[in-house]
């Protein structure tokens, strides 16, 4: 069954914005520690956010600053990744994670293209 399934990526403009949105099983939501990562063609899969169960943030000093906001709805079971002001080099396929006492689940990822 799937577990983390996320949604929301897409074409965008440089500028646009994108909500990126992951449901979760409630059998790994609580508790976890949800994160988004990025992968762009040929790099390293890297962290861009991740919000414990009781809000705590953190973000990748590449996009500090630079208006990603990650947050979670615990009543709904999702993750959100909402990404502004985006730029081409944003491009990448986005995968949604969870860590529930140090079980990793990942999902399918949702591709993001912004285009210059």
């Amino acid at each position: 069954q799937v577990q983390l399934a996320e949604s929301g990526g897409g074409l965008v403009q440089a500028g646009g914005s994108l909500r990126l949105s992951c449901a979760a099983s409630g059998s790994i939501f609580g508790g976890a520690v949800m994160g988004w990562y990025w992968q762009a063609p040929g790099k390293q899969r890297e962290l861009v956010a991740d919000i414990t169960s009781g809000g705590t943030t953190r973000y990748a000093d590449s996009v500090k600053g630079r208006r990603f906001t990650i947050s979670r709805d615990n009543a709904k079971n999702t993750v959100y990744l909402q990404m502004t002001s985006l730029k081409p080099e944003d491009t990448a396929v986005y995968y949604c994670n969870a860590n529930r006492y140090g079980t990793v689940y990942w999902g399918q990822g949702t591709q993001v293209t912004v285009s210059s």
